[in-house]
């Protein structure tokens, strides 16, 4: 299977997601059930569903760092969802949580350029919080 500039995009964002999180000893918390463990050992949680929304499946305020518990089987069959709501409302505010809902059905449509772009930023913000992490 080759890999897409999506699916590239798609793992840059979520390690973006946990890295900009850590503190300076590389520590994040799960903003489901607030889990202290280091960036590696924790997934990029989406919000909105990557596989719901073309709309916001690669925007940064929608990839959290949550623990693999909470994103992998919490999201749908625990409370992790209710959680992440709310600790999205405390961090963006109720109508930009409404909004996000509203436009999840919309079609973002994306070229190869934009992927690259996209990319290129990921990846430069990604070595920035490595650095601030040496």
């Amino acid at each position: 299977m080759a890999v897409t500039l999506r699916s590239k995009c798609l793992t840059a964002i979520q390690k973006l997601a946990r890295i900009s999180a850590a503190d300076e000893y590389g520590m994040v918390q799960c903003v489901s059930c607030d889990k202290r463990m280091h960036w590696k050992e924790c997934d990029g949680g989406h919000y909105i569903a990557k596989g719901s929304s073309s709309y916001w499946a690669l925007e940064v305020e929608n990839v959290h760092p949550q623990c693999k518990g909470c994103n992998a089987f919490g999201m749908s069959k625990g409370s992790a969802e209710g959680q992440y709501t709310l600790w999205m409302i405390d961090m963006y505010g109720e109508d930009f949580v409404r909004q996000m809902h509203q436009d999840k059905r919309k079609i973002k449509k994306l070229y190869t350029a934009d992927y690259r772009d996209m990319l290129k930023e990921f990846n430069d913000l990604i070595k920035y919080h490595e650095d601030r992490l040496l």
